[in-house]
């Protein structure tokens, strides 16, 4: 048996009055997931529990079969596990934007996707401002996605706690941060190194020469998704699969790494707009001959909802409807058995530019699922089901069983 996951990151989102009371979803071109409709079944599943934040981090857990209220920890150190950094129980790890922020409004939380280049080295000076024996590291990531780990000295406890807040950049766009600056034990801290790094940035050679080409300077450092090391346990033992992911988004690739799968890189694959799709779906095709399981993460859909874009999130539907669910359809029908399962992790509407919670549409088809009546992929078909996971982690166990 060989399986699918394709993820359209942040798809799923509200009717649109400009195209005539549709979802993006429902308004783009997909006769590929029409056809898995078709032959399978739809549904809705719910990967962002009310007292948990809606991101990506709590979402994709659910999705990948998690319960988020026993394993979520923080979204920072996720990522800090795809980039393999070692970490201690004690550490603490902090995610690092680099932002635009003019008049106290967040006017860009990517710094109009400043390169991963520019990126370490803005990072790289930030920490010769720190004392040689300053419990802060910077880590460059990629773009405006970085890191920040905290080690306490030996015999000391980190300032933070579960109770330490902070809002995600991308959940501030075109809105006043003010009121929005980290809170809770330790927040002073953070809330230093982020006015600190308003200096640091402002006469940078970096900046000089992004506003010298017209590109939005990186004004400051924001820092949230704080959070202690995670432990999961592995898919293969939950599952008995050898999975593989695709995506170019670190976030996953932490994800898969503590779940025990394969990352595979992509050469092209950007975690924008301008991903190479259709390399993505080679890629893919390719990786069923060595695993049981290929998830494929696609982050460009929940990158135009949060500009406001729908125009952009639906080429991005269409792009994956025709790229990749519909190349890794082809191949998995050459095999009797088989199973695919495409649906967003959470909803990210247009309007709002950020996460929200609530219902996602999934589609099954495959073998051992019994089709029902659905003959199109999108919101309204899956509100109108009967199938339903209001805790969505139990979507993916009924994936692996068959329906059972």
């Amino acid at each position: 048996m060989k399986y699918v996951i394709v993820i359209p990151d942040g798809a799923a989102d509200e009717p649109q009055a400009t195209l005539g009371g549709a979802t993006p979803l429902e308004a783009a071109h997909t006769p590929n997931l029409d056809r898995l409709a078709s032959m399978g079944v739809v549904g809705k599943a719910n990967h962002t529990p009310r007292n948990l934040p809606a991101g990506s981090d709590v979402a994709n857990l659910s999705l990948l079969g998690y319960d988020p209220n026993l394993n979520y920890s923080g979204r920072a150190p996720i990522e800090a596990a795809a980039q393999r950094i070692p970490l201690t129980s004690r550490d603490w790890v902090v995610r690092c934007n680099l932002v635009t922020i003019h008049g106290q409004v967040m006017q860009d939380f990517t710094a109009g996707h400043v390169s991963t280049e520019e990126a370490t080295e803005l990072l790289a000076f930030a920490q010769q401002q720190l004392p040689e024996d300053s419990p802060l590291q910077f880590f460059p990531g990629v773009s405006y996605r970085n890191l920040l780990v905290y080690r306490p000295a030996d015999g000391e406890a980190a300032p933070f706690s579960r109770d330490t807040r902070a809002t995600p950049p991308h959940d501030l766009s075109d809105r006043p941060v003010t009121e929005d600056f980290p809170r809770g034990p330790g927040s002073g801290m953070l809330t230093d190194l982020m006015s600190d790094s308003v200096a640091w940035f402002a006469e940078h050679p970096v900046n000089q020469r992004r506003v010298a080409a017209g590109k939005p300077p990186v004004t400051c450092v924001w820092l949230w998704g704080l959070g202690k090391k995670p432990t999961l346990k592995s898919f293969f033992d939950s599952f008995g699969l050898r999975g593989a992911m695709i995506t170019a988004v670190d976030l996953l690739r932490g994800l898969a790494e503590l779940i025990g799968w394969d990352n595979l890189r992509v050469p092209g694959a950007t975690g924008y707009l301008d991903t190479d799709y259709a390399a993505k779906g080679r890629a893919a095709v390719e990786a069923l001959q060595r695993f049981d399981l290929v998830c494929v993460h696609i982050e460009a859909p929940d990158e135009a909802a949060h500009q406001g874009n729908v125009a952009a999130k639906i080429a991005a539907i269409e792009a994956i409807d025709r790229e990749i669910v519909g190349p890794l359809l082809t191949e998995l029908s050459r095999g009797d058995k088989w199973r695919m399962l495409v649906t967003p992790d959470h909803p990210t509407p247009c309007r709002t530019k950020t996460h929200s919670h609530g219902d996602v549409p999934f589609v099954i088809a495959g073998s051992g699922i019994t089709p029902d009546s659905a003959q199109r992929y999108g919101e309204t078909v899956a509100a109108a089901s009967s199938l339903a996971f209001p805790q969505g982690q139990l979507l993916m166990p009924w994936f692996i069983g068959g329906g059972r």
